[in-house]
């Protein structure tokens, strides 16, 4: 019976996590393409607007970046966020 409960608590907070929407301002290019709606070339676009630009302030930032359009992005709000630290400017190299 111990067993079967640690099996079953196990597994809900393994979908929870699961479920966890990735952050668009700290995750890898291979977190990103992750999400179903985002492959390989619109995961690198991300890191690389993300680069460049700046951390996203919102997830509606997203349409600034080539390849996502305002029904993708609306499609895509439910498995992205943008962390507490929106808004920082990039680190400089």
């Amino acid at each position: 019976m111990k067993k079967l409960l640690g099996s079953l608590i196990a597994g809900v907070l393994f979908s929870v996590s699961a479920w966890a929407a990735v952050d668009l301002n700290t995750a890898t290019q291979s977190e990103l393409e992750a999400v179903k709606g985002i492959g390989p070339s619109k995961a690198k676009a991300i890191v690389d607007h993300r680069q460049k630009n700046g951390l996203f302030k919102n997830v509606d930032g997203l349409s600034e970046v080539k390849g996502f359009g305002k029904a993708s992005v609306a499609k895509l709000k439910g498995e992205l966020s943008v962390g507490a630290d929106a808004g920082k400017p990039a680190a400089k190299k």
